[in-house]
């Protein structure tokens, strides 16, 4: 298990350091509702990660994705999941501010303040499992895992670590909002400032590297 583990670390990593997800958590913590609208933030954010996990792994358990027969479909789709990933690096590296550029942020960031816990929740789903960047490193990490071979508690347990640490990125606002207390505020702008720049280079690095890695993967499984 610590071997499959290893394989899906990055794929984990680049779901955590997500800049828009981070930024909708500290836009929720500075409204009069934040308690509730970050956790049911955080929930949302969980089950969203969990669906695809469970979606993949049923699908792969049903077919055997460890067995020979079914290799070259798995390394097919990882192959196609890499390429997906380094297409959407390059339209994320064009779209990177220039010098004094100012990054463009989806129009529905603005009505995060009048966001209900419901609607928090829901944010969080399409977030993690909707949000296309996401979507493929959760469905690359299961891919991984369902072709490991381990048994079907063993690829829960992979998974769930996985789902953990890419829950990090948008806990660590959540951390700051109750660790700081009154000096919060000005913490969680700061951040909310240095994603909002970086993230189109952000998400291009990480999308290049772990899609480059997937195509490699799969092109040595062939």
């Amino acid at each position: 298990m610590r071997q499959v583990i290893g394989q899906i670390l990055p794929f984990a990593v680049g779901a955590a350091i997500s800049p828009f997800p981070i930024i909708a958590m500290v836009l929720m913590l500075v409204t009069p509702r934040a308690r509730a609208n970050g956790a049911s933030f955080l929930v949302g954010w969980i089950l969203g990660l969990a669906a695809i996990g469970v979606i993949v792994l049923t699908v792969a358990s049903g077919v055997d994705a460890s067995s020979s027969d079914a290799s070259d479909s798995v390394n097919w789709t990882k192959f196609g999941l890499g390429v997906l990933l380094v297409v959407v690096a390059l339209r994320q590296w064009r779209k990177r501010p220039v010098g004094d550029e100012q990054p463009v942020m989806p129009k529905w960031m603005g009505s995060v303040e009048s966001f209900t816990p419901v609607k928090a929740f829901g944010a969080g789903i399409v977030l993690s499992a909707v949000n296309p960047k996401n979507l493929l490193l959760s469905v690359g990490a299961a891919t991984i895992i369902a072709q490991s071979g381990l048994p079907g508690n063993d690829q829960a347990i992979a998974y769930a670590v996985f789902a953990l640490i890419a829950t990090i990125g948008v806990m660590v606002p959540f951390v700051i909002y109750f660790a700081l207390g009154d000096r919060a505020p000005a913490k969680l702008a700061e951040l909310k400032t240095w994603m909002a720049f970086h993230n189109a280079a952000i998400m291009a690095v990480i999308c290049l590297v772990i899609g480059m890695k997937l195509i490699g993967d799969a092109i040595g499984g062939f």
